[in-house]
C-alpha cells in the first residue's frame, strides 16, 4: 500500500511528459518554419538561375 501511495505522489513522470510535449511543439514549429523558408529559397534560386540562363551569351 505504501508503494501505491508513493507512486501516486510522484510527479517526476508528469514533469517529463510536460517537457516532452513542449519539445514536440517546438519541433513542429521549427519544421513549419523551415518548410516555409525552404520554399522561399527554392523560388529565389530558381529565379536567379533563370535570369542567369537568359543573360548567358550564345555560343
Amino acid at each position: 500500500m505504501k508503494f501505491i501511495n508513493k507512486l501516486a505522489r510522484d510527479e517526476q513522470g508528469a514533469t517529463a511528459i510536460e517537457y516532452g510535449l513542449i519539445a514536440a511543439l517546438i519541433a513542429v514549429a521549427a519544421i513549419t518554419a523551415m518548410q516555409s523558408l525552404g520554399n522561399s529559397l527554392d523560388e529565389t534560386f530558381s529565379g536567379v538561375a533563370s535570369t542567369l540562363d537568359a543573360n548567358q551569351a550564345p555560343s
